[in-house]
């Protein structure tokens, strides 16, 4: 417990829960919807957006941001008029900004430390501008999503059906889109552009273990997206471990577990 007492952990924690907070709620979306594939092209596309930034000397967040906002803008329309099928031109997208990431990581002209800390994540490093940006995505989240709790429920569950009902599905899935963006943008630091899909989708596949209730399905992934963090950052700080990559196998142990003492499968087994 003498981790707390020094500043440095302290802004980790407070990053590890609002992570948590905003992954938890955007990473239901994505279990419910079934569209874990565009949430990767996102992720990628933030990962490659900061490095253009480093590339460039300018602040990474606004980049990965843009970046995000440029994949959804293809996203959207792909996953819904594209000729070839979605996965495909999906697939098409993720490896381009894959690529695009690592072109430009091989043409940084200065020690790639910084690289490496957006790769992997260096939540231990979290400024207080950090924590204001973290801040505002995960309150814009959680005010959106209670705001718009029904529209976004008949959205996620059935777009057709929701558009029958007078709902504009497709601006709704844009919106999801978006702040799957934001959020990817927002916890690109913390936890690295290649692992922070992973605690968007493990703590609310655990939590769909658990529950049919959706309520409890958001509390319960934001609660174990939260644990993933703070538990995986006490493990980096005290065995000298990678954060982001500790987080990461602390939220799939959590998501083992669920699977195992799911009640879902236990009925399943009757």
């Amino acid at each position: 417990m003498e981790l707390i007492k020094f500043l440095f952990f302290q802004k980790a924690l407070i990053g590890a829960i609002l992570a948590g907070i905003s992954c938890g709620i955007v990473g239901v979306w994505i279990v419910i919807m079934k569209i874990s594939f565009i949430g990767v092209a996102i992720s990628h596309s933030a990962f490659a957006g900061a490095l253009f930034a480093l590339f460039l000397n300018k602040p990474v967040i606004p980049f990965s941001f843009l970046f995000c906002l440029l994949a959804c803008a293809i996203l959207g329309p792909i996953s819904d008029k594209g000729q070839l099928h979605p996965e495909t031109s999906i697939g098409i997208i993720f490896s381009s900004t894959l690529g695009l990431a690592f072109l430009f990581m091989g043409l940084l002209p200065e020690a790639k430390s910084q690289a490496l800390n957006l790769l992997w994540g260096s939540i231990l490093t979290l400024s207080y501008s950090d924590i204001i940006i973290l801040l505002i995505s995960t309150i814009l989240i959680t005010i959106i999503t209670i705001i718009f709790f029904k529209e976004i429920q008949s959205v996620i569950f059935n777009r057709e059906l929701a558009k029958a009902s007078g709902i504009s599905a497709t601006l709704f899935f844009y919106l999801i889109l978006l702040l799957t963006g934001m959020t990817v943008g927002a916890t690109l630091k913390s936890v690295g552009g290649i692992l922070v899909f992973a605690l968007i989708v493990n703590p609310a596949a655990s939590a769909y273990q658990i529950t049919y209730n959706m309520k409890k399905m958001y509390f319960l992934s934001c609660l174990f997206a939260i644990l993933s963090g703070c538990i995986g950052l006490f493990l980096a700080a005290i065995f000298n471990l990678p954060a982001g990559a500790s987080i990461i196998i602390v939220s799939t142990f959590i998501f083992m577990f669920s699977v195992i003492f799911s009640p879902k499968r236990k009925k399943n087994g009757k």
